[in-house]
């Protein structure tokens, strides 16, 4: 049940600042209470859902702080994950892997797949990089993309200029090469170049932008008589 109504906040069915009322969602899940609970905690657990007591539970809202925090740690670990795949997998994986960013970069120069089936096939490719990673760093991987994927839908980023392919292309070399270092340097800049897109597009819509503290204006004070003689 989590997942579904995560795909909803995902998909944009389910705007932010939407309460996620209990009734509604047995209702539309058949479920009790206590296991729409659970769901709820479990997204508020990804940042999707924010839960105030006695209130309730909302889809929550992001800030630009966060994104670039949350896309620091995804390019951080997609990095990781590009050493370990360099270091450690067998050279048929590695061929598969090679000839998937060749595809990806076929489909994205001659426009023939939509934005969306582009961000699949980029996603699908670090899936495989991060499946030769430690489990604790899949774990890792795992959790950063789940909230960062609700970021392309929030902003409608699948709509942007598609894959950035010199950093790809870097990145490829390096795995070609057995690089660690390379590889690690173009998913890192892979990463980080949907980060700057997530913070431009949502900067120029007016998203996720904190509001200025109120400002506190003292009661008016009448001039105080002077002292001095006239």
């Amino acid at each position: 049940m989590a997942d579904a109504v995560r795909r909803q906040i995902q998909d944009g069915v389910l705007p932010p600042g939407e309460w996620l009322r209990e009734p509604r969602i047995c209702a539309e899940f058949g479920v009790g209470r206590a296991i729409a609970r659970s769901a709820l905690r479990i997204l508020a657990d990804d940042g999707l859902v924010r839960i105030e007591e006695n209130r309730g539970a909302f889809v929550a809202a992001t800030t630009v702080q966060e994104v670039f925090d949350i896309y620091e740690l995804r390019a951080g670990l997609y990095g990781i994950a590009a050493r370990f795949a360099c270091m450690s997998t067998p050279a048929d994986f590695m061929a598969e892997t090679l000839a998937l960013a060749d595809t990806l970069f076929e489909d994205t120069e001659s426009a023939r797949k939509s934005p969306e089936d582009l961000v699949r096939q980029s996603e699908a490719i670090f899936s495989r990089l991060a499946s030769v990673a430690s489990l604790d760093t899949q774990r890792m991987i795992e959790a950063v993309r789940r909230k960062t994927r609700w970021h392309y839908s929030y902003v409608g980023l699948a709509e942007g200029s598609g894959p950035p392919i010199d950093h790809w292309r870097v990145m490829r070399a390096g795995l070609a090469a057995r690089d660690p270092a390379m590889a690690a340097e173009g998913a890192r800049a892979i990463v980080h170049h949907t980060q700057n897109e997530v913070m431009r597009l949502m900067i120029s819509r007016g998203l996720g932008l904190r509001k200025p503290p109120p400002v506190v204006v003292g009661p008016t004070q009448k001039p105080r008589a002077s002292t001095y003689p006239s």
